[in-house]
């Protein structure tokens, strides 16, 4: 973990400060601004705590306190070796603990992608612990009666699905390492909003040899809402980092079921909302209909006309705005 230390973190957005916090056997780098009643935002894959610039900001001038880690596996915090030290368990006593060092007893909890897993899981596990829930293109998903990787491998039989294709170790993060700029250009500007999202599902899933990378569109130009310098400090940091901490996020989904046995047939109670992009294919797989009858206070579903998987930074001041009601109906400013 020397470089992590030797290298300077990418250029941070005005009024943001950055700081290391040890907590759960790991060092987290996180991105803070403002002060208030605290708002804890989860990445997803491949982001960064970076992935919440436009919101930490904006948050903060309304008198929250934004805060975003790196997760573990990614960017500035630690990356572990041992794959079993990425499954929930881990991942929620992360967020635990980073409040608990922080001081705050209580905070809202938001997450995008496989960040929104962690905070629905947040809410069922440790609903004491949350004023509220907001996940982001990924809603909750109801435990199923069997094992994740099960129900994929006799969904997609033969054919082509990237989360059996990302368990074998080093597979797929020689894959997505070998030329991290086409991998996150292609990630973060060909997975957007156009095209319809079911053709899309179709295409990456054909049982034609190609690996994850080549199946990604190639965009012709970045989207106005990510600038070249910007891509760049994704880029570098994975260049640096590698892809197989996230990934070991995904070599966890069975391991993870059997660690929240408990949870089967509990549903969220805290107050909960979902905002996502309408041209977002992960919803061709999981609706936000999913959620039906499984969380009790909810404060509604927001499907952004023209966007797509990357929200919060497609569509900012919408996501802003919608997150600042939410955070004074359940903060209580």
């Amino acid at each position: 973990m020397a470089d992590r230390e030797k290298e300077q973190p990418p250029a941070l957005p005005a009024g943001v400060r950055s700081s290391n916090v040890a907590t759960n056997g790991v060092e987290l780098r996180v991105l803070e601004a403002g002060q208030g009643f605290p708002v804890l935002m989860l990445h997803g894959f491949p982001e960064l705590a970076f992935s919440w610039r436009h919101q930490l900001p904006v948050l903060a001038k309304s008198g929250f306190r934004a805060i975003a880690p790196d997760q573990r596996g990614y960017g500035r915090s630690s990356r572990p070796d041992d794959v079993s030290l990425y499954d929930i368990e881990h991942l929620m006593a992360d967020a635990i603990g980073l409040l608990d060092a922080l001081g705050h007893q209580k905070a809202v909890v938001v997450g995008h992608d496989w960040g929104s897993m962690v905070a629905w899981t947040l809410a069922l596990r440790h609903p004491d612990r949350f004023a509220g829930v907001v996940g982001m293109s990924v809603p909750f998903v109801p435990r199923g009666e069997l094992p994740p990787l099960q129900v994929f491998r006799q969904l997609f039989a033969s054919n082509f699905f990237y989360i059996l294709y990302f368990q074998e170790p080093g597979v797929a993060d020689a894959d997505l390492g070998a030329d991290p700029s086409k991998t996150l250009r292609r990630f973060l500007a060909g997975i957007t909003a156009g095209g319809d999202p079911a053709s899309a599902a179709v295409a990456m899933s054909a049982p034609d040899g190609r690996g994850f990378v080549e199946r990604l569109p190639e965009p012709d130009r970045l989207p106005d809402w990510l600038s070249n310098e910007e891509l760049d400090v994704y880029v570098s940091e994975f260049a640096r980092t590698g892809f197989t901490g996230g990934l070991n996020w995904y070599r966890n989904l069975d391991r993870n079921w059997e660690l929240t046995a408990d949870l089967a047939g509990k549903k969220i109670e805290i107050p909960s909302m979902f905002i996502g992009g309408a041209s977002d294919p992960t919803l061709f797989m999981a609706p936000p209909s999913v959620m039906s009858g499984w969380v009790t206070d909810h404060r509604g579903d927001v499907l952004l006309a023209g966007a797509g998987h990357w929200v919060q930074q497609e569509r900012a001041a919408e996501v802003n705005a919608e997150l600042l009601d939410f955070m004074k109906a359940v903060a209580g400013t």
